[in-house]
């Protein structure tokens, strides 16, 4: 019997984070604050947050797997960094006393679950790459904005070091996009 199979050969084995080399501060805060857990709820599962981003690079490396294989290691590269980032903002939030459910809790509207509603898919590989640029802007304004709000160090540092690889995943998105 003959047998007609179609295969992925991009190999993911040895891929790693795509992000700075530079430790995380310790994942601690300065005392309970509700507050602050809300704000970083944004940036957890918010429209713009690390959910949103991380979903958005793994839908875009599955879709380029098969047929652009670096650009799809680059990206599920990122998407690692962005799984390490949802996983520091939520042990924050739950030090400053939140919970860690999928609900981005503004502190002046009502709280809104995550959705892949939050997601922009555009089809060509240009676009896409655009996309993520500007989702990584958007979550640095966010985490500057949350900067502003927060007066807790220990949280803030945090933050900072998280604004580090996003500023880094524009330079290598940028390079992506001027090579195509």
């Amino acid at each position: 019997m003959e047998e007609n199979s179609l295969s992925n050969t991009c190999d993911f084995a040895s891929l790693r984070p795509v992000m700075v080399d530079l430790p995380y501060p310790p994942i601690q805060v300065e005392g309970q604050n509700l507050a602050y857990a809300n704000l970083i709820s944004m940036d957890y599962c918010g429209s713009v947050s690390e959910m949103t981003a991380l979903t958005q690079y793994i839908n875009n490396e599955n879709r380029l797997s098969c047929n652009n294989c670096s650009v799809a290691k680059t990206l599920l590269g990122i998407a690692m960094s962005e799984m390490i980032h949802l996983q520091k903002l939520g042990e924050l939030i739950l030090l400053l006393g939140g919970t860690v459910d999928f609900v981005a809790r503004p502190h002046n509207g009502r709280p809104v679950m995550w959705t892949p509603e939050c997601l922009k898919l555009p089809d060509q590989l240009k676009a896409m790459l655009l996309t993520d640029v500007e989702g990584e802007y958007a979550a640095i304004n966010q985490y500057r904005m949350h900067i502003r709000m927060i007066k807790d160090a220990y949280v803030n540092a945090v933050l900072e070091r998280i604004i580090k690889d996003e500023e880094y995943h524009i330079m290598i998105l940028q390079t992506l996009v001027k090579n195509l």
